[in-house]
């Protein structure tokens, strides 16, 4: 990596193998979030970088601020309920962080203590 690619990754809020889930949320005009991945939880792949908002330049605006940009790999069987292929197979999709919310870690099991009687 150069020290190009080093400083445009330095503000990304995750990083790789972080657990994200994508805002649900409806969009007017031009997105480039899927609507099928809204909602879904998938696994930050790589941090891309910073690039200008597409969400803007559709509209020839500047696309400022730039954006990080993150490769985000879902498990296909989590996407489509009726997915019948392989349990391993994956879906990656290139998503901007402000789509993107820290997923909520599952509570912990707690164990039944077993009383003495």
């Amino acid at each position: 990596m150069n020290a190009m690619d080093q400083a445009q990754r330095t503000h990304a809020r995750f990083s790789a193998g972080d657990a994200v889930k994508i805002d649900d949320r409806p969009a007017l005009g031009h997105c480039r979030t899927p609507w099928y991945l809204r909602g879904h939880v998938g696994v930050v792949a790589e941090v891309l970088g910073k690039f200008r908002d597409p969400e803007r330049l559709a509209y020839h605006r500047p696309g400022l601020p730039a954006l990080i940009l993150y490769k985000v790999r879902f498990r296909q069987k989590d996407i489509w309920p009726q997915y019948s292929g392989p349990a391993a197979d994956t879906l990656e999709a290139d998503i901007y962080e402000p789509w993107l919310a820290a997923a909520p870690t599952p509570a912990p099991r707690s164990r039944k203590r077993k009383s003495k009687a």
